[in-house]
Parts: C-alpha cells; structure tokens; sequence
C-alpha cells in the first residue's frame, strides 16, 4: 500500500466517522431505554451492556429481553430472532454489491455483524463503492453510541426519578411508530399489512386461549401471518425485459 492509498484510506475512515455520529446520537436514546428495561427486568448493568455489545439489534434485543425474563425456550428464541433480524442478511447480500476490493472474507463477517437499517441505508445511499475503512468508520461510532447507551441507562436505572424511567420506557415504542407511520401514510398495501399485525397482536392479548401463547411466538406468528397475507395480497410482479 503506498502513500497515497494510505491518505485516501484515511479519508474514507474519517468520512465513516463524520456519517455514524447522527445514528449513534439516535441509538444513544433508545438502547438508553433498553438499559434501563435490562436492569428493571433483574439483569445485572454488566450482563444488559454485554447483550447490545454482542448484538447489535434493537428489535431482536427488546424481544429477546423479554423472552428471558419469561423463562421462554431456546427455539423460541431462536425462532424470533431469526424473524426479527433476517432483513439484515437481506440487506448485507445487497450491500455486497457495492463493496470494493478490499473487503475480503473476515471483513465481510464483521461488516456483517454491524449492519443496520441506518447503516444499511447510509453505505447504501453512497454514488460509489465504498471500502472497509469506510464501513469500519461507519460503524464504529454508532457500535459505541449503543454501547455507551446502554451503560448509561443500565447504570443509572436506579438513580433518576421513576416518572423519568417510564417516560424513557415508551421510547422503543415511538421509534417503532416512527418507522411504521411514514410507510402506512405513504402505501396503502403497507397499510394494510400492518393493519393485520396489530390486529393479530390484540386477539393474542385479549383472546382466552391465545393469550396465554409465549410472547416470542406471539411475535413470529403475527410477523409471519401479515407477511405472508401481504404477499399473497399485493404480489410483485416480475420484470420481464424484453
């Protein structure tokens, strides 16, 4: 590698840098709130800040969460969090195609690791390949944010006032709104998706016999039975070129 290589890597490095700081701004509330539900839940500060340093999943980590302080199985959580995160295979599968020569197999394993929808969106987003020093900037700083969050909430649970604890609780909640809104008001076949797994989600809350369903399951059914409804629903056409 000569010395211009090294300058232009540098840069794409610091660029990764300058373009995590928004996520990890945004992931310091949220996993605030996850450390805050860990420690209420009964883990320890050390075991709520080693699951967001080892999955980097805010989904996959509140559904996993709870499934743990209920005792589920290990296939129920298995199960979910192969329903939760399969979109990040998705996305790595496509963000592969805009990756330079540098990325080869053990960088690929650990961009894969770090893989966001933010990341996704942000690597993906970019006019041109992108390296991994590029792709180590970028996740870097938000790994840490949601880190740091996480710490923070865990830590200091027990300390800040009780109002304040459960006004942070119901942010997962607005974040989840925040995705599921603009996709509704913009598309009305997502509309309806939706429409489905909430009401799903009720029968399984308030139904007898359903209520007493594992949340975890509870949680891929719904997934799976909106899902599948939708593509029976609003199929994709193929393309076909002429």
């Amino acid at each position: 590698m000569d010395n211009i290589d090294k300058i232009n890597y540098l840069k794409d490095f610091k660029k990764g840098l300058h373009d995590g700081i928004p996520i990890a701004l945004g992931y310091i509330s949220v996993s605030f709130t996850f450390g805050l539900m860990g420690t209420a839940s009964g883990l320890p500060w050390w075991q709520t800040l080693l699951i967001s340093m080892t999955n980097l999943t805010s989904a996959g980590q509140f559904a996993g969460l709870e499934i743990m302080v209920t005792a589920g199985s290990f296939i129920e959580m298995a199960l979910t969090q192969l329903v939760i995160n399969l979109r990040y295979a998705l996305m790595s599968i496509s963000l592969s195609q805009k990756t330079d020569h540098t990325f080869n197999l053990p960088v690929r394993l650990m961009a894969g690791f770090g893989v966001t929808d933010e990341i996704f969106a942000v690597a993906a987003g970019k006019n041109k390949t992108i390296s991994k020093y590029y792709m180590a900037g970028l996740i870097l700083i938000p790994y840490f944010g949601w880190a740091a969050g996480t710490a923070a909430g865990a830590l200091l649970g027990a300390v800040i006032p009780e109002a304040v604890g459960n006004a942070l609780g119901i942010a997962i909640y607005g974040m989840f709104m925040a995705i599921i809104i603009p996709q509704a008001r913009d598309n009305s076949k997502c509309l309806i998706v939706i429409i489905i797994a909430a009401a799903l989600s009720c029968c399984f809350k308030w139904i007898p016999v359903l209520e007493d369903i594992s949340s975890g399951f509870v949680i891929i059914i719904c997934a799976v039975i909106a899902s599948v409804t939708g593509a029976l629903l609003y199929p994709v056409e193929d393309e076909v070129e002429e």
